[in-house]
């Protein structure tokens, strides 16, 4: 907001993925758009909940994983700046896997989800409060942007595979998108003790 306004930076639209980061973009006088009138964007800048040395993700810990997915997807680059405590050997354990799913019927969707085989031994537990928060802090299920909740599956062991774990979740009727991001992934900027470094596939 500050380089636009000193003209530092011109000719710059950005696509929110959560009406939060809207409300945030507008109140700096940042021009926004949608995809419905810019499906072509240059670049997409993100966190993430977990990278492991692939540097697939896990992301969705604030309830927009459908919006951010569906946004960076279309990026023609897509950058992701964590800290060194968000690396990982594996996804699964250190974070969990957050999965948005139609309200229709979820408890028999988060039953499904527990027999996928490539998410054996996942416990799929329904978000309930504030759908910004993984953390229980209500008795609501959590609702996200698109009206529908979110349910984190929390493993004890990494995922083997975290691309049939996503399509898999994709397959199952119920699921409406997940926090897997697999092969998207142009660079990760990590914040550590010793710097900053860049990580590539």
């Amino acid at each position: 907001g500050q380089k636009l306004k000193s003209g530092e930076l011109k000719d710059i639209i950005a696509i929110p993925t959560s009406i939060r980061t809207k409300e945030q973009a507008e109140a700096l006088g940042i021009p926004l758009a949608t995809l419905d009138t810019h499906s072509d964007i240059d670049v997409a800048i993100d966190g993430a909940d977990e990278v492991d040395p692939q540097l697939n993700l896990v992301k969705g810990g604030g309830g927009a994983l459908f919006r951010e997915k569906i946004v960076e997807m279309c990026a023609k680059k897509f950058i992701v700046i964590v800290d060194e405590s968000k690396m990982c050997a594996g996804l699964g354990p250190g974070f969990p896997v957050p999965v948005e799913i139609v309200p229709f019927c979820h408890e028999h969707t988060m039953r499904e989800i527990a027999k996928l085989p490539a998410l054996a031994g996942c416990e799929p537990i329904l978000r309930l409060g504030n759908v910004a928060n993984n953390k229980p802090d209500g008795d609501k299920p959590a609702i996200t942007d698109n009206g529908n909740y979110i349910v984190d599956l929390k493993f004890i062991s990494p995922i083997k595979d975290p691309v049939a774990a996503g399509k898999q979740l994709k397959d199952t009727v119920g699921v409406v998108d997940h926090g897997l991001f697999t092969g998207i992934t142009t660079a990760v900027i990590i914040a550590g003790a010793d710097g900053i470094t860049v990580r590539t596939p």
